[in-house]
This record gives C-alpha cells, sequence and structure tokens, in this order.
C-alpha cells in the first residue's frame, strides 16, 4: 500500500496518503455522556491502559467506522470470546453484569435507555493532497431486541460530534435532516454497502480485500499459520467452483438442448405417417359416408325423375287428347253441314229446283257474315300470337298447342307473380333495414366526432342529460372505458377483453361529492335505457399487493394516467378480472378464471360463457380506450359499404318491378289467347269453300236447264263424302278412348310415385342431387330412362354404389389398424407427452396438434447449429476457463513476488528473512 501511496514531490513521504487524524466516540461503550476524542494526528499511537479502561472499546470503533459491524468479532484485541461484546452492547454502553430475580441467570446492565443515540466519528487526512474526508456513524434503539438502527456520513471536510451532531432535539430525523443540509456532506448512507464504496473511493482502496485484512490485522496478537495467513487475507481467491458449475451447467443446458431437438426430429418423423393416414382415413370415410348417403336417397332421386317423366307422358296425352278432341268437333261440324247439304239437296231434287236459286243467294248472303265474322277474330288471334312471338301459322294443331302453351305459362304465372311479389318485399324490408342502419351509423359517427370516447351514443346521451340537468361536467363521471384501453402490444386480445369488459366498461364512475344528487336523479327519471355506475368514495384505500396471474389479463391493460380514478380502476380490474389468458385450451382447463382468444371465457364456480351473437373483431362495438380514431375510421368505411348497398338494393327493386310491368303485359295477351276457346271460331276457310260451292251452283243453274241432273250428281258426291267424313269419326273416337286410358294409367302411377317422395326426404336429398346426376350419367350413359325401365335401373345403380362403399369399408379398416399400431407405439416411446391420450381414431385431433406445434416450434432446423454449438462452444469454454486459470496462477505469483520483497525488509532472525513460495 505504501508503493501506491508513495508521491513524487515530497522528500519524505511517511505521512503520504489519508491518515487517522482523530477520533471522536458519545455514548460508545463506557465513554457515556460526553465526547470522547483520540487525536494521533496521522501519527503511529501507542494505546495503554488498565484493564477495562477502554482500550478495546476505541479500537472497535475504528474498526467500525471501516467494516461492516456483522463481520466484526468485538473486543477481540483483548483475547475476549466472540459473542462477549456486539454492536447493541457498545450502544446501550453495557458495563456489568446482576442475577436476575429467580438468581438462575445474569443479566447486563446499560449504562444508558432507547431515548439516548450513540455516535462515532473518525477524520482522516491527506496532507500531500490537502484533502479531509470525516465518516461518522450514527446509532440509536428502536426495538427491545436486536441490533441499534443506525445511519452513515461521508464528508468531504472535517466534522465533530460537539458541533454537528447535537442539538436536534428527541427526533433522530431531524438529525439526518441537519446533517444533509451540511455542505460537505455527500450523502447520508442508511447501509454500509453505499457508504463503504464512497469512503473507499476518496481513500484510494481499489480492492475490499484490503479492508478484510485491516480487519484481520488490527487487533492481531499473533500469527498462527503465515502460509494460510497469506492465503486467506491476501491473495484473493478465484471462484473455481461456480465457474466449474456454470461450466457444467452450460454444457448440459447445451447437450440437453440438441437431445431435445433429436426428440422432436423423432417425434415428427413418427407423427407424420400417423397425421398423412388420419387425413386418409378422414377422406375416405368421407367419401363413404358420401356414397352411403347417395345410395339410402336413391328411392327418392329416382322417384323423383320418374315423377318427371309420368308428367311428361301426362302433359304429350293431353296435348293429344286436345288435338284428338278439336279434331272430331271439326269432323261432328263436317258431319252436320254435310246432313244438312245433304237434306237440301234431297229437297231441291223434289222440288225439282223451282227456287233453289233464291235459297242459295240467301245461303250466301247467311254464310258471308259468318265468314266476315270469323276471319275478324282469325285476325285479332294472328295479331295476339305475333306480340307473344309465336308462330303465326293458323291451323288446328297449332291452335291447339298456342292454347296449351297459354295454359301452362299462364299456370306457371301465378308461382313467379308471387316470387316477385316476395322478391320486392324481402328487397324493401332490407332496404329499410340498411337505411335504418345507416341512419344508426351516421348517428354514432356524428357522436363519435364530437368526443374523443368509443362509449355507444345511447350511454353518453344518458350521461348527458344527466349531466346537463344536474350541472356537472361529463368529463368528471366518465364511463370506466374512457379510461381503460389494450395495450398495443396485446392487440390481438383485443377482441377478447373487449367482450369480457363491456358490461363493466359501460359502467359509470361517480365520485362521492356528486352521488346524492345522481342517485336521486336517476332514481326520478325514466332513463329509456339501463345505466349502471359505481360509487367512488373520496379517499380511495392504496392499491393492495395483488399477485397476478402470470399471464393475467390485467397485464394487457393500461389505464388512463391522468385520472383521478387511476386507483379504484386499478384496484377494482385487479379484483374482477384476473382470467388468465389462454394460448391452448390445455391451459384453460386448468385455470380457475381464464379466457381465450377466441373469446370463450371461464369464471367463478365453473361457469363457461362464449356469446358470438355478434363478430368477435367488430372494432364498431368496441368501448374501450380514450381515442376514437380507429372506431371512426371503421364505422365509415361501414357507412360507405351500407351506403352502396342502400344503392345495389334499390336497383333491385327497380329491375323487379320492370320484370313485374313485363309479366303483366304478357299475362293480358295469353289471358286473351286462352280466350279462344274453339278453332272453329277462326276457322274461315271451310265457309269460303262452301261459299265457293253455291256461288258455282249458282252460276251452273243459271247457265243450264238440266237442274235436276246437277243436283243428282251432288248428292252421289255428298254421300261419298259422308261416308269418309264418318269413317275418320270413327277413328278419332277410338284414338281419344285410348288417350283417355293412358291418361287414367299414368295418373294412378303418378299418385303412387308422389306418395314415395315426403318434404324431408327432398331436404337430404338437395345437396346430393349433382352428384347423382353425375354418377347416373357415368353409371346408366348408354342407357334411356323410362317409365317402364327406372326401376331396374334403380338397382343398377345401388348395385354400383354398394360395391364402391364395401371397398372403402375395406380400406377404412386396414388404415385404423395402422393408425392404432403406430398411435401405441408413439405413447410407448413418449409416455410423458401422451399421458392424456389414448390410441384410438377419436384421438387424432390431439396427434395433429402435437405434430403442428412441434412443425411450429421447427427445433430439427437447429440440429446442427446445436450440435456445432455443442462441440465448439464447450471446446471454447475449457479453453477460456484454462486461460483464467492460468491468468489467476500468474496474479497469484506476482502477488507472493510482492509480499517476499515486503519481507526481505524484515529481518525474521539476525542475518535471515521469510520468503514464501508458490506450489
Amino acid at each position: 500500500m505504501e508503493d501506491q501511496l508513495s508521491f513524487g514531490f515530497e522528500d519524505n513521504d511517511a505521512l503520504a496518503g489519508f491518515r487517522l487524524e482523530r477520533v471522536e466516540v458519545y455514548n460508545w461503550g463506557t465513554f457515556h455522556e460526553k465526547v470522547w476524542s483520540l487525536t494521533p494526528g496521522g501519527k503511529n499511537a501507542l494505546l495503554t491502559g488498565d484493564i477495562g479502561s477502554g482500550k478495546s472499546t476505541l479500537v472497535d470503533a475504528i474498526t467500525t467506522l471501516l467494516v461492516p459491524a456483522n463481520r466484526i468479532s468485538y473486543n477481540k484485541a483483548a483475547g475476549a470470546e466472540s459473542k462477549e461484546r456486539s454492536l447493541r452492547s457498545y450502544v446501550q454502553g453495557y458495563y456489568k453484569s446482576e442475577r436476575t430475580e429467580g438468581g438462575s441467570g445474569a443479566r447486563p446492565v446499560p449504562l444508558r435507555d432507547q431515548n439516548s443515540y450513540s455516535v462515532i466519528l473518525g477524520v482522516f487526512v491527506n496532507t500531500g493532497y490537502l484533502q479531509t474526508v470525516t465518516l461518522a456513524q450514527v446509532f440509536w434503539i428502536k426495538e427491545l431486541q436486536g441490533q441499534p438502527n443506525r445511519f452513515f456520513i461521508v464528508a468531504d471536510g472535517e466534522l465533530n460530534i460537539a458541533e454537528h451532531f447535537a442539538n436536534f432535539g428527541n427526533d433522530i430525523k431531524n438529525l439526518k435532516k441537519n446533517l444533509k443540509n451540511i455542505n460537505i456532506v455527500e450523502n447520508v448512507y442508511d447501509s454500509f454497502p453505499p457508504y463503504c464504496a464512497s469512503f473507499r473511493r476518496r481513500f484510494g482502496i481499489e480492492n475490499e480485500q484490503a479492508m478484510e485484512l485491516f480487519h484481520q490485522t488490527v487487533s492481531m496478537k499473533s500469527v498462527g499459520n503465515l502460509t494460510d495467513f497469506v492465503r486467506s487475507h491476501m491473495l484473493e481467491a478465484f471462484e473455481v467452483d461456480a465457474r466449474i458449475e456454470a461450466l457444467i451447467d452450460h454444457f448440459d443446458n447445451l447437450n440437453r438442448a440438441h437431445d431435445a431437438v433429436l426428440k422432436a426430429k423423432r417425434q415428427i418423423e413418427q407423427l407424420r405417417p400417423i397425421i398423412n393416414d388420419l387425413d386418409k382415413h378422414e377422406s375416405v370415410s368421407s367419401v363413404k359416408k358420401n356414397l352411403v348417403s347417395c345410395r339410402d336417397n336413391l328411392r327418392t332421386y329416382f322417384s323423383l325423375i320418374k315423377c318427371e317423366l309420368l308428367e311428361k307422358r301426362i302433359r304429350n296425352l293431353d296435348e293429344e287428347h286436345r288435338r284428338l278432341s278439336a279434331r272430331i268437333d271439326q269432323l261432328k261440324e263436317q258431319h252436320t253441314l254435310f246432313h244438312a247439304e245433304r237434306d237440301r239437296i234431297r229437297q231441291a231434287i223434289a222440288e225439282n229446283g223451282g227456287d233453289r236459286l233464291e235459297r242459295i243467294k240467301s245461303d250466301i248472303h247467311n254464310l258471308n257474315e259468318k265468314k266476315n265474322a270469323r276471319l275478324r277474330k282469325f285476325e285479332e288471334y294472328r295479331t295476339l300470337l305475333e306480340e307473344l312471338n309465336l308462330s303465326v301459322t293458323i291451323d288446328v294443331e297449332s291452335f291447339v298447342k298456342n292454347q296449351m302453351f297459354a295454359s301452362k305459362r299462364l299456370s306457371g304465372f301465378e308461382q313467379k307473380e308471387t316470387d316477385l311479389q316476395n322478391r320486392r318485399i324481402e328487397s324493401e324490408v332490407k332496404l329499410k333495414t340498411e337505411r335504418d342502419k345507416h341512419i344508426e351509423i351516421v348517428g354514432e359517427l356524428d357522436s363519435l366526432r364530437s368526443r374523443k370516447s368509443n362509449i355507444d351514443s345511447k350511454q353518453i346521451e344518458i350521461r348527458k342529460g344527466m349531466c346537463k340537468s344536474l350541472g356537472i361536467d361529463e368529463e368528471e363521471i366518465p364511463f370506466v372505458g374512457e379510461l381503460l384501453q389494450v395495450r398495443p402490444e396485446e392487440s390481438v386480445w383485443e377482441g377478447a377483453i373487449e367482450r369480457l369488459l363491456r358490461n363493466f366498461g359501460l359502467s359509470l364512475l361517480v365520485p362521492e361529492r356528486h352521488y346524492a344528487k345522481i342517485a336521486d336523479w336517476v332514481d326520478r327519471t325514466n332513463l329509456r335505457g339501463r345505466i349502471v355506475y359505481f360509487k367512488v368514495p373520496l379517499k380511495q384505500p392504496e392499491n393492495e399487493v395483488v399477485n397476478l396471474h402470470p399471464d393475467s389479463l390485467v397485464r394487457k391493460l393500461s389505464i388512463k394516467p391522468e385520472s383521478e380514478f387511476y386507483t379504484w380502476v386499478d384496484t377494482e380490474i385487479k379484483k374482477r378480472f384476473d382470467y388468465a389468458c389462454c394460448k391452448s385450451m390445455e391451459q384453460f382447463r386448468r385455470e380457475k378464471q381464464a379466457v381465450t382468444i377466441s373469446g370463450q371465457i371461464k369464471g367463478t364456480g365453473n361457469r363457461h360463457e362464449k356469446d358470438d351473437r355478434h363478430d368477435l373483431h367488430d372494432r364498431s362495438r368496441y368501448i374501450l380506450g380514450w381515442s376514437n380514431e380507429e372506431k371512426i375510421r371503421l364505422l365509415d368505411k361501414q357507412r360507405i359499404s351500407v351506403e352502396k348497398e342502400i344503392q345495389h338494393i334499390a336497383a333491385v327493386i327497380s329491375l323487379l318491378q320492370n320484370e313485374k310491368k313485363k309479366y303483366d303485359t304478357e299475362k293480358t295477351l295469353l289471358v286473351r289467347l286462352e280466350g279462344y276457346s274453339s278453332f272453329d271460331e277462326l276457322d274461315w276457310k271451310p265457309i269460303s269453300a262452301q261459299i265457293e260451292e253455291l256461288e258455282r251452283e249458282r252460276k251452273e243453274l243459271e247457265n243450264t236447264s238440266d237442274i235436276l241432273k246437277t243436283l243428282q250428281v251432288q248428292l252421289l258426291e255428298l254421300e261419298n263424302s259422308i261416308k269418309e267424313n264418318d269413317i275418320k269419326l270413327d277413328k278419332e273416337k277410338y284414338d281419344i278412348a285410348q288417350n283417355e286410358g293412358k291418361q287414367n294409367q299414368a295418373n294412378e302411377l303418378l299418385k303412387q310415385c308422389q306418395e314415395m317422395i315426403t318434404d324431408e326426404g327432398k331436404l337430404k336429398l338437395n345437396p346430393l342431387l349433382d352428384q347423382l346426376d353425375t354418377m347416373r350419367n357415368e353409371v346408366l350413359a348408354d342407357r334411356q330412362l323410362t317409365v317402364e325401365s327406372i326401376d331396374h335401373r334403380q338397382t343398377d345403380l345401388r348395385e354400383w354404389l354398394q360395391k364402391k362403399i364395401d371397398n372403402d369399408d375395406k380400406r377404412i379398416k386396414t388404415l385404423e389398424e395402422r393408425i392404432i399400431r403406430n398411435m401405441e407405439g408413439y405413447r410407448r416411446d413418449y409416455v410423458a407427452e401422451t399421458v392424456e391420450v389414448d390410441a384410438k381414431i377419436e384421438s387424432g385431433p390431439e396427434f395433429k396438434k402435437m405434430l403442428k406445434q412441434l412443425e411450429a416450434d421447427d427445433l430439427p432446423k437447429f440440429e446442427s447449429r446445436f450440435k456445432s454449438l455443442l462441440n465448439e462452444n464447450t471446446i471454447r469454454e475449457i479453453a477460456n476457463f484454462q486461460s483464467q486459470l492460468n491468468r489467476e496462477r500468474q496474479e497469484i505469483k506476482e502477488r507472493i513476488d510482492r509480499i517476499n520483497q515486503s519481507l526481505a525488509g524484515i529481518e525474521y532472525n539476525r542475518g535471515r528473512y521469510i520468503v514464501l513460495e508458490d506450489q
């Protein structure tokens, strides 16, 4: 130390460095009720006196100034036992012992009670640098047992007890305050370590071991074993055990990490075949389930097809019946005309042609009127066909087809009109809903833009009305949601937190000063809504220390810092919402109170809740936070979307109205078309031919006198025509009878077929229609479906489906056996990871979850890295450790050399000195 404190600017450096100038004690040991001082003046001093005069007491005071009290063996200089004296005995001034009342033991007798205090003070001076440092400690008794309370002083100048540690009254705090106000006092310390660091920095003592050496030698009377003394007090120990333990721990950690990587790799290799087979099993099972559904619904499917075939057959038969009926009517009318003409000719022959010409003229006139009437209807009918874009070819068959078309078209119009009406009403209702929604969003936006809160406008209006009525500033009565917000880094939990805290966030906080007025106002007012409020006491209790769950929801929240309700809100959320935010269902099931990221809540009493009536991520419903810019942005986006939807619905309604007008026009035309009940109303050509015949007859009668001959020829021709007409009529009647028989048979089959079709069956069939159509085309592609063959085709398709189902059953069984075998192998290899998982197909999701987690961790990609770290870092750590050992060894050698240099100047025996050897 003298080498370090040798200065070049003095010829004699005997007093160089910091030296003890003066030591003072007050109420220390038996030095009682006044200040006692010892003044070495920075030089060596010999302290002598009788036994018990206080020599060790002063030495212990100096030691206490420089060494922690818990490491001092008091009165060691006098050879006392280690527990004979203590810091408390010095502060209270134990000076003798006396027997207890029972006489069974002795107790110390103090000079001072608990109302006194003690001071020790040392002044150190460095004459070379003209520096003075004062160290002082103040002690007082606060408890009957244990060590005294104390504080420590370091001053860059000279202090003394009489001037600076007195006249402060009865409160030790006043003394501490007075000392802090002294300019040269750097600080008042409540513990030894910062105090020690402060004076060591001033004294230039870099190594704490120097203080330990001072402590050991200050009261030492002899050195027993020089080797042990040097090793213990002059050489700094190297923490080799801790370094070796750290080296081993580091190796173990790397080795465990490498083993974990290899284990994860093996797990993935075993799990992937299981998951692949599970996926195949799921796929094949799904296909089989679908095939079974198709097979089970074949009866309904083919019944519907058979109904369609029968309905088509009935329509064709009905069309044929109408055509035959029209033909029969035409033949019957022709029959009537022929017989009337035959009677007329017979009468004419009888009359020998006398008044025949006049009768012909009358008949021509009547027939012309009838022809003109039919011709007008014919033209009107053709105009209708043109307006309906139908063929203007007009004959019996086309007339029947047109009537069938009109009837069929009109029968479908009622359903179309109903559909149009329903679509229009649905669109109008939807339009009203969207307009109401638009009004609500615009109102909410207007409200949000006038404030910073995210609270719903209806709640804001209730508070506004209340505050306006009572003359209270709205900011004095905040909603809880206005004082809380989710931390930005926890945004993924925002939806779940908003859902859990919604009711609490919509609660008002009423300070005690307004409670009476607000309670009265709420009681007498019809709120037309719901409000919850909490009375917040004027004096809020200090925050209790709450042991929150490590994943607590509370840790994801921020409270508005400047709010007067900060303490109340902080206490309440810790008390009410210490829910564990669980990232896995395993953790969720373990916790007493928990919430998942998808919004499932587990409360006290094992109550579980999940409310998905609203989208978890619908930010327009969020209420937390003291800034609503994000909510305004989202609502504005919703407003634009709703406006577009309103425009779209309005356009749809306009299209439906135009379509309704189009259908109304077509319906009017079809009703008029259907109004023509018989082709005879339009058939003017037979009458025209009859007129031509009469005209020809008239001309013949006028041009020849042989009237009777002409009439007889006409009668013969007419009889032939009657015979031909009757043959045609009989054939048509036979055909229509056959037609009616087929219709009755088809209707009976249709009735039976319809009875086999139920509403439930159709509901089950609807999702399978496209698949069954595809299968039918594949299996029955070259076979035509008819009413007579459809049952056989159903059997063909059923057999084809059953064969595929049987094949899938075999594949499923094979996969299940392999999956369960591999699951059992995995469970044997990894018992801890599968303790709650069984080897069965139903455990597939758990095995998939294991693989997903392992693949997400992706540990195998670090295999080579961990292996490299295991090899290289271990070698590097051992090399560093060896290097450190070499440095410590060299440092010990250097220290021994420095000690030997000092020992060389100390004569052990005449002409001899001690030399330390390193071994």
